[in-house]
Formats: C-alpha cells, sequence, structure tokens
C-alpha cells in the first residue's frame, strides 16, 4: 500500500516536472521527482502509463487551454511533414499521437523505407534548416538508424529513419490498447 502511494506521488510530481519544464523524457522525470521525494528506490518508481495519465489530469487542471491549442498546433505541423515525406511511409508517434503535447514537446515521425539516403536529400531541399544525428533503439542495443531534427519554429521535429522491413517486427499497440503510431491518414483524424 506505502508503494503503491509512492508510486502515485511520483507519478504526479513527474508530471508536473514534465508539463512545467518540458526537457526531460519519462524517465528522467520520473527519477527526478522519486529524489524530490525522498524516495530513490527504483521499487517505487510508477511505470510510463501512470506517468501518462498524471500528465494527463495535471494539463487538465491547470493547462487546459494552452495544451488543447499547443496540441492542434503540433498536430497540423506533423500533418504538414508528413504529407511531404508521404514517399517514405511516415508514421507520427509519441505525445502528439497520444495526446499529453505540451509547450515544450516537439514532434515526432517514424519514417519506413529502403531509400535512406532520399530521405536526407528531401530534407536538403526544404527551407528549413536540421541536423543530423543517429537513434539508438533503446530496445535493440547495438542498433542505430539514422536521425534528423528539423528546426522548423513552430516546433522541432524528430525524424527516424528506420529500414522498411523494421515495421513488421515493432509492437503496434501501446499497454493501454491505443496505437503506438498512425499513418497520414489516421493522422488527419485527430485534428
Amino acid at each position: 500500500m506505502k508503494n503503491q502511494d509512492m508510486r502515485r506521488r511520483i507519478a504526479h510530481a513527474a508530471a508536473r516536472i514534465l508539463a512545467e519544464d518540458g526537457s526531460l523524457d519519462y524517465g528522467s522525470a520520473k527519477r527526478k521527482a522519486a529524489r524530490q521525494l525522498g524516495a530513490p528506490d527504483s521499487g517505487s518508481l510508477p511505470d510510463n502509463q501512470q506517468i501518462e495519465e498524471a500528465l494527463r489530469s495535471y494539463q487538465a487542471l491547470y493547462q487546459a487551454d494552452e495544451t488543447r491549442a499547443q496540441l492542434a498546433l503540433l498536430r497540423q505541423v506533423a500533418i504538414e511533414y508528413m504529407e511531404q515525406l508521404a514517399d517514405f511511409d511516415p508514421h507520427l508517434t509519441g505525445s502528439v499521437l497520444n495526446g499529453t503535447a505540451g509547450r515544450h514537446t516537439g514532434i515526432t515521425l517514424q519514417l519506413f523505407t529502403d531509400q535512406q539516403k532520399d530521405v536526407e536529400f528531401l530534407l536538403m531541399r526544404l527551407a528549413t534548416p536540421y541536423q543530423a544525428a543517429e537513434h539508438r533503439a533503446g530496445d535493440a542495443p547495438g542498433r542505430i538508424f539514422p536521425r534528423f531534427v528539423i528546426d522548423d519554429p513552430r516546433a522541432s521535429v524528430e525524424v527516424i529513419v528506420y529500414p522498411a522491413a523494421e515495421l513488421r517486427g515493432m509492437k503496434r499497440l501501446q499497454a493501454d490498447g491505443s496505437p503506438r503510431r498512425v499513418r497520414l491518414p489516421q493522422a488527419r483524424t485527430l485534428t
């Protein structure tokens, strides 16, 4: 019982950190929240679904109008980029998809193509600057994929490029049954 209460408190503190600061991922936010609450024991850490639920509650209470407007903007920007990247099977994922995007949130797109170099050629033709980097798959140590961060003034857009066959092996649903990623037609219905 004590552990469950501490998990709940950590989840809500992490949600506040994410909503107000936005510079941390779920894992870092929950560890920071645990330290603030004097509970560094990893057995008390909530899972990401608990953090997401707490974040939704926090945003509904303290940032409802701002969150709604920001989410609508981010989804529109995501759709614009997905349209430009349509040849590379773009998928929207992350907080812009699940509805927890806030003032500090960027957009995450996953591309699935065997023409990975063509993605960068297309990005070069766009008027928006970008940086190239690498994405290390957390669930597959040693696997590295191309990653680009587009510096759009409305929101940063992270683009991770996977081989086309990679999509078949990825999980399709979150633990709560919601989709992990959606294609352009489904993204259009979110706005």
